[in-house]
């Protein structure tokens, strides 16, 4: 359909600063449409079959990999992220539809509970608010579940994402879903994302984005009591034990806590490292940097791109300056552009060391390229440094000891804790925070749950 928003959203390629086209943001009464057409399509998309809606996710895979240079190019344009992490989050887009039908086939929704009869009934319809540091990603990661357990869906994408968003919408159009099912409406937050969260007819809010912006959904969607999922921010610990291979443990650090450009909320800020080779750790962590590539994100070899924006380089830069006011270490990078890059959205990656976990540059999400190198005297004291945090989404873990790796994990307030690994996913456990880390959770079969609704029929006791 025409959006009858009249609105203006200029789309700028974060590597040169230039204009690369206009997006009409549309308003709520685009919204109320979507929601419409969802509603309508609700009323016989919640009775396909289970292999109707797996040959639906096939499909929408299937086109989604037809693109997947086009859609790759479009995200490195418009968001600036490297060329090779870029195509491997398009390929991982088209499988988030493969997982959620993988994970139909273990997911029952009728079950008999003794002479209970259970049926988990699709919950309605999803609002889904997705942020734009991986858009392609979080679409389909909020459009394959509610497709796999028969929910319609409409989608705010992030604006500052609408030429990659047009290029998804038209892979949805060729998959050939039932007219309804998917419906994406561009727009901010204020207007179309308020619509869905005050909406009565939105069955529940799916939303991945910041802590404050999660804590006004809450509120708002309080009163029509939806339901909420809701993936939040993260100020990670990386902890590296004292038995560990820094020579491996340092340079994965940094691509931990440098992952898509910092622009993560998986991404491992907070580096924990034993006082008695602090001084090692410093070293091997400059050798790192100095190797990590920053440049053009279109170049294969370039592992740093910029930043999403002019107005997010400067969120970064007033965390660098903290981090300098508050005392700490300055390692690596500092203020202003990397040599050469002045031209664009690139900040320079930076490490500081001797960061304590009070000061700022500790406490919150920065979302760019910003380490901070917490040291400690006992496993003790970095499981506690580890969960002084109002966070609780992701934590990582470097030894040579599996056992004591797995001891230190288990006690680390997280919703996902990996032990000598650099971002590995499974695509089939659960996915979601602790604390002010969010509500609910992604992928699998728990994702799914979070898309239905138990209803019990009494009375299949034999007469």
């Amino acid at each position: 359909m025409e959006t009858t928003g009249t609105e203006i959203q200029e789309l700028v390629n974060p590597s040169n600063g230039k204009v690369i086209g206009k997006l009409v943001l549309g308003n709520e009464n685009d919204a109320q449409t979507a929601i419409a057409a969802a509603k309508t399509a609700f009323k016989t998309f919640s009775k396909t079959t289970v292999e109707e809606r797996g040959q639906m996710l096939q499909r929408l895979h299937d086109t989604i990999m037809a693109r997947e240079e086009e859609l790759t190019k479009a995200a490195v344009e418009e968001y600036g992220s490297p060329l090779k992490p870029s195509r491997g989050r398009t390929a991982f887009s088209a499988q988030t539809c493969l997982f959620a039908k993988e994970s139909l086939k273990n997911f029952s929704f009728e079950k008999m509970q003794g002479t209970t009869k259970i049926i988990l009934e699709p919950l309605g319809i999803i609002g889904a608010i997705t942020p734009w540091n991986a858009n392609y990603t979080h679409i389909c990661n909020k459009i394959a579940p509610a497709i796999a357990t028969g929910c319609t869906i409409v989608v705010k994408p992030s604006e500052l994402s609408g030429y990659q968003t047009q290029l998804l919408m038209e892979c949805i159009a060729e998959a050939k879903l039932p007219a309804g099912v998917v419906n994406i409406v561009n727009g901010t937050g204020l207007v179309v994302g308020a619509e869905l969260v005050r909406h009565p007819d939105i069955a529940k809010i799916s939303f991945t984005g910041s802590t404050p912006v999660g804590k006004l959904i809450c509120k708002d969607a309080s009163v029509t009591l939806k339901r909420l999922a809701l993936e939040l921010g993260g100020k990670n610990p990386n902890i590296i034990l004292d038995d560990a291979d820094f020579s491996k443990a340092i340079p994965m650090a940094i691509s931990i806590g440098f992952s898509n450009t910092g622009q993560a909320c998986h991404a491992g800020t907070r580096l924990l490292v034993p006082e008695s080779r602090l001084n090692e750790a410093i070293e091997l962590l400059k050798q790192a940097v100095a190797s990590t590539k920053i440049g053009n994100p279109m170049d294969e070899d370039s592992v740093l791109g910029p930043v999403v924006s002019q107005k997010q380089y400067e969120t970064v830069q007033r965390y660098i300056q903290a981090g300098i006011d508050e005392g700490a270490e300055l390692i690596a990078g500092g203020l202003g552009h990397p040599p050469g890059l002045e031209e664009g959205y690139y900040a320079k990656p930076t490490v500081f060391a001797r960061v304590t976990n009070d000061m700022k540059i500790a406490r919150e999400e920065i979302f760019g390229p910003v380490l901070s190198v917490i040291s400690y005297k006992t496993e003790e004291e970095a499981i506690a440094i580890a969960n002084d945090t109002i966070f609780g989404l992701a934590a990582y873990v470097s030894s040579s000891n599996m056992d004591r790796a797995r001891r230190v994990a288990s006690q680390i307030i997280a919703g996902r804790v990996l032990i000598n690994k650099a971002l590995q996913d499974d695509p089939y456990a659960p996915f979601g925070g602790f604390k002010q880390s969010g509500l609910g959770r992604d992928s699998g079969i728990y994702g799914l749950e979070e898309h239905v609704e138990p209803k019990a029929i009494l009375g299949y006791e034999v007469q």
